[in-house]
Protein backbone atom coordinates (compact mmCIF):
# COMPACT_ATOMS: atom_id res chain seq x y z
CA UNK A 1 0.00 0.00 0.00
CA UNK A 2 1.32 3.42 -0.98
CA UNK A 3 1.30 5.77 1.98
CA UNK A 4 -0.56 9.07 1.89
CA UNK A 5 2.20 11.61 2.44
CA UNK A 6 0.98 14.40 4.71
CA UNK A 7 4.44 15.27 6.03
CA UNK A 8 5.65 17.45 3.18
CA UNK A 9 6.84 20.23 5.48
CA UNK A 10 9.55 17.74 6.46
CA UNK A 11 10.62 16.90 2.90
CA UNK A 12 9.33 16.21 -0.59
CA UNK A 13 10.24 13.72 -3.30
CA UNK A 14 12.47 14.83 -6.16
CA UNK A 15 10.29 15.80 -9.10
CA UNK A 16 11.01 13.95 -12.32
CA UNK A 17 11.82 17.07 -14.40
CA UNK A 18 14.25 18.09 -11.66
CA UNK A 19 16.00 14.72 -11.78
CA UNK A 20 16.15 14.85 -15.58
CA UNK A 21 17.66 18.36 -15.49
CA UNK A 22 20.27 17.21 -12.96
CA UNK A 23 21.20 13.93 -14.66
CA UNK A 24 23.71 15.26 -17.23
CA UNK A 25 25.63 17.01 -14.45
CA UNK A 26 25.80 13.79 -12.44
CA UNK A 27 27.15 11.80 -15.40
CA UNK A 28 28.86 13.12 -18.53
CA UNK A 29 29.00 16.81 -17.57
CA UNK A 30 30.64 16.22 -14.20
CA UNK A 31 33.34 18.90 -14.36
CA UNK A 32 34.55 21.06 -11.50
CA UNK A 33 33.35 24.62 -12.22
CA UNK A 34 36.67 26.00 -10.96
CA UNK A 35 38.63 24.07 -13.60
CA UNK A 36 39.92 26.01 -16.62
CA UNK A 37 39.46 23.25 -19.23
CA UNK A 38 36.37 22.76 -21.38
CA UNK A 39 34.67 20.30 -19.02
CA UNK A 40 35.09 22.73 -16.15
CA UNK A 41 33.93 25.70 -18.23
CA UNK A 42 30.74 23.87 -19.18
CA UNK A 43 30.12 23.12 -15.49
CA UNK A 44 30.68 26.79 -14.70
CA UNK A 45 28.22 27.81 -17.41
CA UNK A 46 25.59 25.42 -16.00
CA UNK A 47 26.15 26.75 -12.48
CA UNK A 48 25.80 30.37 -13.55
CA UNK A 49 22.71 29.58 -15.60
CA UNK A 50 21.13 27.98 -12.50
CA UNK A 51 22.12 31.02 -10.45
CA UNK A 52 20.46 33.34 -12.97
CA UNK A 53 17.28 31.26 -12.91
CA UNK A 54 17.06 31.32 -9.11
CA UNK A 55 17.75 35.06 -9.20
CA UNK A 56 14.92 35.58 -11.70
CA UNK A 57 12.44 33.86 -9.38
CA UNK A 58 13.69 35.93 -6.42
CA UNK A 59 13.81 39.23 -8.31
CA UNK A 60 17.51 39.84 -7.62
CA UNK A 61 20.74 39.93 -9.61
CA UNK A 62 22.53 36.58 -10.10
CA UNK A 63 25.48 37.79 -8.02
CA UNK A 64 23.10 38.04 -5.06
CA UNK A 65 22.45 34.27 -4.97
CA UNK A 66 24.77 32.08 -2.87
CA UNK A 67 24.33 28.32 -3.25
CA UNK A 68 24.56 26.34 0.00
CA UNK A 69 24.12 22.76 1.19
CA UNK A 70 20.57 23.53 2.37
CA UNK A 71 18.43 25.68 4.60
CA UNK A 72 20.47 25.07 7.74
CA UNK A 73 23.68 26.33 6.16
CA UNK A 74 21.83 29.27 4.57
CA UNK A 75 20.42 30.25 7.98
CA UNK A 76 23.84 29.93 9.60
CA UNK A 77 25.49 32.04 6.92
CA UNK A 78 22.81 34.70 7.32
CA UNK A 79 22.71 34.85 11.13
CA UNK A 80 26.43 34.48 11.78
CA UNK A 81 27.64 36.19 8.61
CA UNK A 82 25.40 39.25 8.81
CA UNK A 83 26.04 39.67 12.54
CA UNK A 84 29.81 39.49 12.18
CA UNK A 85 29.66 41.65 9.08
CA UNK A 86 27.69 44.21 11.02
CA UNK A 87 30.12 44.15 13.94
CA UNK A 88 33.04 44.63 11.54
CA UNK A 89 31.39 47.75 10.15
CA UNK A 90 30.49 49.31 13.48
CA UNK A 91 27.22 47.70 14.54
CA UNK A 92 26.85 46.44 18.10
CA UNK A 93 26.85 42.92 19.48
CA UNK A 94 23.10 42.48 19.85
CA UNK A 95 20.70 40.35 17.80
CA UNK A 96 17.00 39.50 18.05
CA UNK A 97 15.56 36.17 16.93
CA UNK A 98 12.00 34.90 17.09
CA UNK A 99 11.18 32.61 20.00
CA UNK A 100 9.84 29.92 17.64
CA UNK A 101 12.59 29.98 15.02
CA UNK A 102 14.02 26.83 13.49
CA UNK A 103 16.93 25.32 15.41
CA UNK A 104 19.28 26.39 12.61
CA UNK A 105 18.69 30.01 13.61
CA UNK A 106 18.53 29.43 17.36
CA UNK A 107 21.73 27.37 17.42
CA UNK A 108 23.56 29.93 15.29
CA UNK A 109 22.47 32.64 17.75
CA UNK A 110 23.74 30.54 20.66
CA UNK A 111 27.09 30.16 18.90
CA UNK A 112 27.39 33.94 18.53
CA UNK A 113 26.46 34.38 22.17
CA UNK A 114 29.02 31.87 23.40
CA UNK A 115 31.99 32.59 21.17
CA UNK A 116 31.56 36.22 20.08
CA UNK A 117 29.97 37.87 23.12
CA UNK A 118 26.78 38.67 21.24
CA UNK A 119 23.72 39.47 23.34
CA UNK A 120 20.69 37.52 22.08
CA UNK A 121 17.07 38.45 22.74
CA UNK A 122 14.20 36.17 21.79
CA UNK A 123 11.14 37.89 20.42
CA UNK A 124 7.97 36.48 22.06
CA UNK A 125 4.89 35.24 20.23
CA UNK A 126 1.18 35.22 21.02
CA UNK A 127 -0.89 32.05 21.38
CA UNK A 128 -1.27 31.75 17.59
CA UNK A 129 2.48 31.98 17.01
CA UNK A 130 2.61 35.57 15.71
CA UNK A 131 5.72 37.53 16.67
CA UNK A 132 5.09 40.48 18.98
CA UNK A 133 5.87 43.58 16.89
CA UNK A 134 5.59 45.95 19.85
CA UNK A 135 8.13 43.84 21.75
CA UNK A 136 10.53 44.15 18.82
CA UNK A 137 10.18 47.91 18.94
CA UNK A 138 11.12 47.83 22.63
CA UNK A 139 14.09 45.48 22.12
CA UNK A 140 15.71 47.26 19.18
CA UNK A 141 18.58 49.60 19.93
CA UNK A 142 21.48 51.34 18.30
CA UNK A 143 23.61 48.25 19.00
CA UNK A 144 21.25 45.78 17.25
CA UNK A 145 23.03 44.15 14.31
CA UNK A 146 20.37 41.69 13.17
CA UNK A 147 16.72 40.64 13.42
CA UNK A 148 15.91 37.10 12.22
CA UNK A 149 12.40 35.79 11.63
CA UNK A 150 10.81 32.86 9.82
CA UNK A 151 8.39 33.77 7.07
CA UNK A 152 6.27 30.85 8.25
CA UNK A 153 6.75 28.52 11.19
CA UNK A 154 7.44 24.92 10.24
CA UNK A 155 5.47 23.39 13.13
CA UNK A 156 2.28 25.47 13.27
CA UNK A 157 2.33 27.16 9.87
CA UNK A 158 1.83 30.74 11.11
CA UNK A 159 2.89 33.49 8.70
CA UNK A 160 4.78 36.37 10.29
CA UNK A 161 4.18 40.15 9.78
CA UNK A 162 7.40 40.66 7.85
CA UNK A 163 6.50 44.13 6.63
CA UNK A 164 6.14 45.51 10.15
CA UNK A 165 9.24 43.69 11.37
CA UNK A 166 11.27 44.97 8.43
CA UNK A 167 10.23 48.59 8.87
CA UNK A 168 11.24 48.54 12.54
CA UNK A 169 14.55 46.78 11.86
CA UNK A 170 15.47 49.15 9.04
CA UNK A 171 14.55 52.22 11.08
CA UNK A 172 16.96 51.12 13.82
CA UNK A 173 19.71 50.29 11.34
CA UNK A 174 19.54 46.52 11.96
CA UNK A 175 19.73 43.92 9.18
CA UNK A 176 16.75 41.60 8.58
CA UNK A 177 17.11 37.90 7.80
CA UNK A 178 14.06 35.93 6.66
CA UNK A 179 13.99 32.13 6.86
CA UNK A 180 11.77 31.30 3.87
CA UNK A 181 12.47 27.57 3.84
CA UNK A 182 8.77 26.77 4.37
CA UNK A 183 7.34 29.47 2.07
CA UNK A 184 9.56 29.27 -1.03
CA UNK A 185 7.31 27.95 -3.79
CA UNK A 186 4.16 28.81 -1.83
CA UNK A 187 4.56 32.56 -1.65
CA UNK A 188 6.44 34.93 -3.99
CA UNK A 189 10.13 35.49 -3.34
CA UNK A 190 10.22 38.44 -5.73
CA UNK A 191 9.43 41.72 -3.91
CA UNK A 192 7.84 43.02 -7.13
CA UNK A 193 5.09 40.41 -6.62
CA UNK A 194 5.00 40.52 -2.81
CA UNK A 195 3.95 43.77 -1.13
CA UNK A 196 5.08 42.31 2.19
CA UNK A 197 8.64 41.54 1.04
CA UNK A 198 8.76 44.82 -0.85
CA UNK A 199 8.04 46.66 2.40
CA UNK A 200 10.19 44.43 4.62
CA UNK A 201 13.25 44.72 2.33
CA UNK A 202 15.14 41.80 3.90
CA UNK A 203 18.92 41.61 3.65
CA UNK A 204 18.95 37.81 3.45
CA UNK A 205 16.43 35.08 2.54
CA UNK A 206 17.16 31.38 3.14
CA UNK A 207 15.60 28.63 1.01
CA UNK A 208 16.02 24.83 0.85
CA UNK A 209 15.66 22.56 -2.17
CA UNK A 210 14.21 19.46 -0.58
CA UNK A 211 11.10 21.33 0.60
CA UNK A 212 9.98 21.96 -3.00
CA UNK A 213 10.94 18.98 -5.15
CA UNK A 214 14.73 19.29 -5.40
CA UNK A 215 17.08 16.84 -3.68
CA UNK A 216 18.36 17.10 -0.14
CA UNK A 217 21.73 18.83 0.16
CA UNK A 218 21.14 22.02 -1.80
CA UNK A 219 19.76 25.42 -0.86
CA UNK A 220 20.52 29.07 -1.32
CA UNK A 221 20.92 32.31 0.55
CA UNK A 222 19.48 35.21 -1.38
CA UNK A 223 21.07 38.58 -0.55
CA UNK A 224 18.83 41.36 -1.92
CA UNK A 225 20.96 44.16 -0.43
CA UNK A 226 24.69 44.87 -0.25
CA UNK A 227 24.93 44.22 3.50
CA UNK A 228 28.43 43.01 4.46
CA UNK A 229 28.52 39.30 5.25
CA UNK A 230 31.33 37.20 6.71
CA UNK A 231 31.72 33.62 5.42
CA UNK A 232 31.29 30.72 7.85
CA UNK A 233 32.99 28.16 5.57
CA UNK A 234 36.52 29.02 4.52
CA UNK A 235 38.63 27.63 1.71
CA UNK A 236 39.00 28.29 -1.99
CA UNK A 237 36.83 31.39 -2.11
CA UNK A 238 33.99 30.03 -4.24
CA UNK A 239 30.63 31.82 -4.39
CA UNK A 240 32.44 35.19 -4.47
CA UNK A 241 34.24 34.44 -1.19
CA UNK A 242 30.95 33.95 0.67
CA UNK A 243 30.84 30.14 0.72
CA UNK A 244 33.95 28.11 -0.07
CA UNK A 245 33.81 24.57 -1.40
CA UNK A 246 33.42 22.97 -4.82
CA UNK A 247 29.93 23.88 -5.97
CA UNK A 248 27.19 21.28 -6.31
CA UNK A 249 26.37 21.98 -9.96
CA UNK A 250 23.73 19.27 -10.30
CA UNK A 251 22.08 20.41 -7.06
CA UNK A 252 22.04 24.04 -8.21
CA UNK A 253 20.41 23.03 -11.50
CA UNK A 254 17.88 20.96 -9.55
CA UNK A 255 17.07 23.83 -7.21
CA UNK A 256 16.54 26.25 -10.11
CA UNK A 257 14.27 23.77 -11.90
CA UNK A 258 12.27 23.00 -8.76
CA UNK A 259 11.76 26.70 -8.02
CA UNK A 260 10.48 27.34 -11.54
CA UNK A 261 8.12 24.38 -11.33
CA UNK A 262 6.82 25.53 -7.94
CA UNK A 263 6.19 29.01 -9.34
CA UNK A 264 4.27 27.49 -12.26
CA UNK A 265 2.21 25.37 -9.86
CA UNK A 266 1.41 28.42 -7.74
CA UNK A 267 0.32 30.38 -10.80
CA UNK A 268 -1.91 27.52 -11.94
CA UNK A 269 -3.40 27.20 -8.46
CA UNK A 270 -4.23 30.90 -8.42
CA UNK A 271 -5.66 30.75 -11.93
CA UNK A 272 -7.99 27.95 -10.85
CA UNK A 273 -9.20 29.96 -7.86
CA UNK A 274 -11.79 32.74 -7.67
CA UNK A 275 -11.19 35.56 -10.17
CA UNK A 276 -10.71 38.11 -7.39
CA UNK A 277 -7.99 36.07 -5.62
CA UNK A 278 -5.04 38.16 -4.46
CA UNK A 279 -2.06 37.18 -6.68
CA UNK A 280 0.32 37.91 -3.79
CA UNK A 281 -1.49 35.56 -1.41
CA UNK A 282 -1.00 31.87 -0.75
CA UNK A 283 -2.20 29.34 -3.31
CA UNK A 284 -5.95 29.73 -3.05
CA UNK A 285 -7.22 26.30 -4.12
CA UNK A 286 -4.80 24.60 -1.74
CA UNK A 287 -5.88 26.97 1.00
CA UNK A 288 -9.52 25.99 0.42
CA UNK A 289 -8.56 22.31 0.54
CA UNK A 290 -6.66 22.94 3.79
CA UNK A 291 -9.64 24.71 5.38
CA UNK A 292 -11.96 21.86 4.44
CA UNK A 293 -9.50 19.37 5.94
CA UNK A 294 -9.29 21.33 9.20
CA UNK A 295 -13.09 21.42 9.47
CA UNK A 296 -13.35 17.68 8.86
CA UNK A 297 -10.67 16.86 11.46
CA UNK A 298 -12.47 18.95 14.07
CA UNK A 299 -15.77 17.22 13.30
CA UNK A 300 -14.28 13.72 13.34
CA UNK A 301 -12.08 14.20 16.43
CA UNK A 302 -13.70 16.71 18.83
CA UNK A 303 -10.58 16.71 21.04
CA UNK A 304 -8.49 18.21 18.21
CA UNK A 305 -7.62 21.91 18.57
CA UNK A 306 -6.01 23.83 15.75
CA UNK A 307 -2.62 25.35 16.57
CA UNK A 308 -1.17 28.37 14.84
CA UNK A 309 -3.00 31.27 13.25
CA UNK A 310 -6.41 30.20 11.83
CA UNK A 311 -6.00 32.25 8.63
CA UNK A 312 -2.45 33.62 8.28
CA UNK A 313 -0.82 30.25 7.81
CA UNK A 314 0.79 28.12 5.13
CA UNK A 315 -1.77 26.93 2.58
CA UNK A 316 -0.97 23.22 2.82
CA UNK A 317 -0.51 23.08 6.58
CA UNK A 318 -2.84 22.00 9.40
CA UNK A 319 -1.55 21.40 12.93
CA UNK A 320 -3.38 20.31 16.05
CA UNK A 321 -3.09 19.33 19.67
CA UNK A 322 -5.40 16.49 20.68
CA UNK A 323 -6.49 16.74 24.30
CA UNK A 324 -6.29 13.50 26.23
CA UNK A 325 -4.74 11.47 23.38
CA UNK A 326 -0.98 11.12 22.97
CA UNK A 327 0.54 12.48 19.80
CA UNK A 328 3.03 9.63 19.32
CA UNK A 329 0.39 6.85 19.66
CA UNK A 330 -1.75 8.74 17.14
CA UNK A 331 1.19 8.94 14.74
CA UNK A 332 1.70 5.18 15.02
CA UNK A 333 -2.02 4.56 14.50
CA UNK A 334 -2.04 6.75 11.41
CA UNK A 335 1.11 5.13 10.05
CA UNK A 336 -0.46 1.69 10.51
CA UNK A 337 -3.39 2.95 8.41
CA UNK A 338 -1.16 4.25 5.63
CA UNK A 339 -1.04 7.95 6.55
CA UNK A 340 2.31 9.67 7.10
CA UNK A 341 2.38 12.84 9.21
CA UNK A 342 4.46 14.21 12.09
CA UNK A 343 4.32 15.60 15.60
CA UNK A 344 6.22 18.78 14.67
CA UNK A 345 9.66 19.60 13.33
CA UNK A 346 11.42 16.67 11.65
CA UNK A 347 14.67 18.02 13.11
CA UNK A 348 13.33 17.34 16.63
CA UNK A 349 11.83 13.90 15.95
CA UNK A 350 12.52 11.24 18.55
CA UNK A 351 12.95 13.62 21.46
CA UNK A 352 10.72 12.88 24.45
CA UNK A 353 10.12 16.57 25.05
CA UNK A 354 7.19 18.90 24.40
CA UNK A 355 7.55 21.17 21.38
CA UNK A 356 9.46 24.37 22.30
CA UNK A 357 7.31 26.15 19.72
CA UNK A 358 4.08 25.23 21.49
CA UNK A 359 5.58 26.01 24.90
CA UNK A 360 6.55 29.48 23.63
CA UNK A 361 2.95 29.90 22.47
CA UNK A 362 1.70 29.20 26.01
CA UNK A 363 0.65 25.56 25.78
CA UNK A 364 1.05 23.34 28.84
CA UNK A 365 3.73 20.65 28.40
CA UNK A 366 1.30 17.70 28.52
CA UNK A 367 -0.89 19.25 25.84
CA UNK A 368 2.14 20.23 23.73
CA UNK A 369 3.14 16.55 23.68
CA UNK A 370 -0.06 15.70 21.78
CA UNK A 371 0.89 17.76 18.71
CA UNK A 372 0.10 16.54 15.19
CA UNK A 373 1.15 18.23 11.94
CA UNK A 374 -0.35 17.50 8.52
CA UNK A 375 1.30 19.15 5.51
CA UNK A 376 0.63 18.56 1.84
CA UNK A 377 1.21 19.91 -1.64
CA UNK A 378 -0.70 20.77 -4.84
CA UNK A 379 -0.74 17.13 -5.95
CA UNK A 380 -2.51 15.94 -2.76
CA UNK A 381 -6.11 15.02 -3.55
CA UNK A 382 -9.34 15.55 -1.62
CA UNK A 383 -9.75 11.76 -1.56
CA UNK A 384 -6.40 11.39 0.20
CA UNK A 385 -7.28 14.03 2.75
CA UNK A 386 -10.66 12.41 3.38
CA UNK A 387 -8.93 9.05 3.89
CA UNK A 388 -6.57 10.70 6.38
CA UNK A 389 -9.50 12.09 8.37
CA UNK A 390 -11.08 8.63 8.54
CA UNK A 391 -7.77 7.10 9.65
CA UNK A 392 -7.35 9.76 12.33
CA UNK A 393 -10.87 9.18 13.64
CA UNK A 394 -10.26 5.41 13.78
CA UNK A 395 -6.89 5.77 15.52
CA UNK A 396 -8.34 8.21 18.06
CA UNK A 397 -11.27 5.87 18.75
CA UNK A 398 -8.91 2.93 19.34
CA UNK A 399 -6.82 4.99 21.78
CA UNK A 400 -9.91 6.19 23.67
CA UNK A 401 -11.06 2.57 24.02
CA UNK A 402 -7.71 1.66 25.55
CA UNK A 403 -8.20 4.41 28.13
Amino acid sequence: MTAIDLDQSATTSVRRPVLEAMWPHLTGEYGNPSSAHSLGRRAKDALEDARARVAAVAGVRPAQVVFTSGGTEADNLAVIGLTLGGIATGRGRHIIVGAIEHEAVLAAAKYLERWHGVRVDRLPVDNSGVLDVSALDALLGSDTALVSAQHANNEVGTLQPLAELGILARTSGARLHVDAVQTAGWLPLDPARSPELSTARPDAIAISGHKLGAPKGVGALILPTSAPIEPVIHGGGQERDRRSGTENVAGAVGLATALELAEADRAADLAAAAPDADPASAASTTTARRNRFIARVRAAVPEARLTGHPERRLPGHASFVVEGIGGEPLLIGLDDRGVVCSSGSACAAGRDEPSPVLLAMGYEPDLARTALRFSFGPATTDAELDAAVRALAEAAADLRALG
